[in-house]
């Protein structure tokens, strides 16, 4: 009897990953050294075993909340060490997790509808422009921030992102008022009156209509932001202070 070839045989056989991504075996040396290409083009030496029990990664598959993948390059790392130990990677999961993830959503609707540029589904886009961009503000925790810069903006993108403090993060939230009046604006029924909320702890005052509240609040919240920007002027990139500067509080968002 002619005995097996291994190499014969298994050269050509076809399998799938265990996230579904079909692979060939396009090499094979022996049991534990197997060349496996997959339909990306991407190439990798694994064993046999692996090979037949689906074991085989593919750094372009969508293994993040459906859309993110590791990519190749400069910032390739060991999964797990990564998830555990690199701040970039959380910022990256966090992100994507804010835009696909409906469990997340559901508890923080206000996500519902955002999205990232498909340049950042790629974890080695994503983490370049961190290394770029990322800076620290003494005793403060840094956040990456979309509408900032561009007000109202719903997709993440190198374009439109930019890191902010903590200080300037809360200072821009929205505060949590009726949502029958305008922002900033709560109705005093014991006076009969509607009431500016106060900024930076200023002195709290009523109107007449809400209008007039609305008026106020706007005034002294944009003059606050204007202030909070000038003590952080040489701590920030010149994107942000330049947006703070020019940022307008729209009464009825």
């Amino acid at each position: 009897m002619k005995p097996v070839n291994l190499r014969e045989e298994r050269v050509g056989a076809a399998g799938v990953n265990k996230h579904g991504t079909p692979m060939t075996v396009t090499e094979y040396r022996h049991t534990d050294s197997v060349i496996v290409t997959f339909d990306c083009g991407y190439s990798v030496e694994t064993t046999w075993r692996y090979f037949k029990l689906g074991r085989v990664k593919n750094p372009y598959d969508r293994t993040v909340y459906g859309v993110g993948y590791l990519g190749e390059g400069k910032y390739k790392t060991q999964e797990e060490l990564v998830r555990r130990d690199s701040p970039c990677y959380k910022t990256w999961t966090s992100m994507l997790q804010r835009c696909y993830s409906p469990v997340w959503q559901e508890k923080n609707p206000t996500y519902k509808g955002c999205s990232v540029a498909e340049e950042w589904h790629n974890f080695q886009n994503f983490a370049k422009w961190y290394e770029d961009n990322f800076y620290k503000v003494p005793g403060e925790v840094m956040h990456l921030d979309k509408d900032i810069l561009v007000k109202g903006n719903k997709v993440y993108s190198k374009e439109t992102c930019v890191f902010v403090p903590t200080g300037i993060n809360c200072l821009i939230l929205k505060p949590v008022m009726s949502r029958e009046l305008p922002t900033g604006v709560s109705y005093d029924r014991s006076k009969g009156r509607y009431r500016a909320k106060p900024v930076n702890g200023g002195k709290s005052r009523t109107f007449r209509t809400a209008e007039e509240a609305a008026a106020t609040y706007k005034q002294d919240k944009e003059t606050y932001i204007k202030s909070v920007a000038e003590s952080y002027k040489t701590a920030i990139p010149a994107r942000l202070y330049k947006a703070l500067i020019d940022y307008e509080v729209y009464i009825n968002e």
